[in-house]
């Protein structure tokens, strides 16, 4: 299937599945040798689709799926394009691979209730429910916390890492908690712009959609500005400030598609920055520059993207001391700090620690819970675009 295909048809299919909260999960299959179409057994549970040119003919698809749904009072099943290409349509990934299976195999498809546009009420927690959420750097720290939150709230995650392996191990685990795919790994550099093509490819395959990316991913290196390398510098800018900007170049493109067919549905993009993105941080200018520099590029993005139903903001957490970033005893940001003489008097980690904890009201630092609800706020407020959230604890305040 083609890429500009992939972008535009199961993006679309799915936003015709929107009723105004969630849509449902839509999963692309390549049939190799022609498809045997079995829509004779099942017509009230199939939309089959002609040879159509996108996106010239996107608002055709959207017409037939809708003459389709207005007939049959419910959402199809299966989609078939062509005489090659299934959709599965489901409630859930699971739902919508079993659904293209036993199309597969000529079994009937039965109808189900629940696969209607009835509209539900949601409070906060229930936000993400049902929902396709991408979260970069999601194998470890913050990108883990936040994936189990969001698994635990009924959504269905990509965690897309550079560490694959650790990604892979991490979803087959919460697979097994839950019972279910609940979330699945995706290779991303989110640094190159073909890795983050090939990943939200591989994201529309398997899901038709994204309602909310957390574009998590990042690094940091300290170091004093007179000693810092280029080579250095570049990196942090190219992971934390270029990564995100390529990250919602490509996930806007699928949005914007699922978003033009029922004009009341928003999708989400979330930057999680940090504290340094509202106040810079001594001897850590390549990570605070970024981060102020995301905050520009998420207001910027917000007034363009508004108008495809598309909000973009910001969470800036505090410190999450117990996550790798801090706590690695190698490359961890205590052990850099300590290196790099940023805490005056510091002999030990532990010294470094407390330094730090002291700087929170509080008294302790950030967690994924903090950073969640924060999450589930931005989403379910609608009326919101282009803001910075703070969850430090009361260490930094907006002024």
């Amino acid at each position: 299937m083609e890429t500009s295909f992939f972008k535009i048809l199961p993006p679309l299919l799915r936003g015709c599945t929107f009723d105004g909260e969630k849509g449902s999960v839509v999963v692309s299959f390549d049939v190799k040798g022609g498809l045997q179409k079995n829509t004779e057994k099942s017509a009230d549970q199939v939309l089959s689709l002609p040879e159509l040119e996108l996106p010239k003919d996107a608002e055709k698809v959207i017409s037939l799926y809708d003459e389709w749904k207005r007939k049959y009072n419910r959402h199809p099943s299966v989609a078939t394009f062509g005489d090659s290409e299934i959709f599965g349509i489901g409630n859930t990934y699971d739902q919508a691979v079993q659904r293209v299976n036993s199309f597969k195999a000529s079994e009937i498809l039965s109808p189900d209730i629940s696969n209607s546009s009835a509209k539900t009420t949601y409070s906060r927690n229930q936000v993400v429910d049902g929902k396709i959420c991408v979260v970069t750097g999601g194998a470890q720290g913050f990108g883990a916390e936040i994936t189990k939150n969001l698994v635990s709230m009924g959504a269905l995650v990509f965690v897309a890492d550079l560490n694959i392996e650790g990604a892979d191990s991490f979803c087959r685990g919460l697979n097994k908690e839950y019972d279910k795919t609940a979330a699945l790994p995706v290779n991303v550099d989110v640094s190159s712009e073909d890795s983050v093509r090939a990943m939200i490819g591989e994201i529309v395959e398997k899901a038709g959609g994204i309602d909310l990316f957390i574009s998590n991913a990042g690094v940091l290196k300290a170091g004093s500005v007179k000693e810092i390398t280029l080579k250095d510098f570049s990196f942090v800018t190219m992971v934390n400030y270029a990564g995100f900007f390529i990250c919602t170049k490509h996930a806007s493109q699928v949005m914007a598609w699922q978003n033009r067919v029922r004009k009341n549905y928003f999708t989400d993009i979330i930057q999680i920055n940090s504290k340094s993105g509202l106040q810079g941080s001594n001897k850590n200018g390549a990570y605070a520059g970024g981060k102020f520099g995301g905050i520009g590029l998420v207001q910027s993005f917000a007034m363009e993207l508004v108008a495809d139903n598309i909000k973009v903001n910001a969470v800036c957490p505090g410190n999450f001391f117990e996550g790798p970033l801090w706590s690695d005893p190698v490359k961890g940001l205590f052990v850099q700090y300590l290196n790099a003489g940023k805490v005056p008097g510091a002999e030990t980690i532990d010294d470094v620690r407390d330094f730090y904890e002291k700087k929170v009201p509080m008294g302790r630092g950030c967690n994924g819970r903090d950073v969640a609800k924060a999450i589930y706020y931005i989403i379910e407020q609608k009326y919101e675009t282009g803001q910075a959230v703070p969850v430090t604890g009361g260490q930094v305040m907006l002024k």
